[in-house]
């Protein structure tokens, strides 16, 4: 089954999204950015904004969130529903 990547649509975002779903896993972004493939500088410039995930990484992230549960989806309706 393919994971939507309904977070495309509110890029904007996608850096405080980042930072939240790290600091609620409580992963430095060192341990996140090895969880999701990538390297620790990639994580610090999506969550500053300077850059967004590619739509491989964005499904990552998504995949993350669905597995935790309440949580995830809580994060996942704060940013993507208006």
């Amino acid at each position: 089954m393919a994971i939507k990547t309904a977070l495309v649509t509110k890029q904007p975002e996608i850096g405080q999204l980042v930072r939240e779903l790290r600091l609620s896993t409580e992963l430095t972004q060192e341990k996140f950015a090895a969880a999701l493939g990538v390297t620790y500088p990639t994580i610090s410039r999506w969550e500053n904004g300077h850059t967004k995930p590619s739509p491989l990484a964005i499904q990552k992230i998504e995949l993350h969130l669905r597995r935790m549960g309440d949580q995830g989806r809580y994060l996942l309706q704060r940013y993507l529903e208006n």
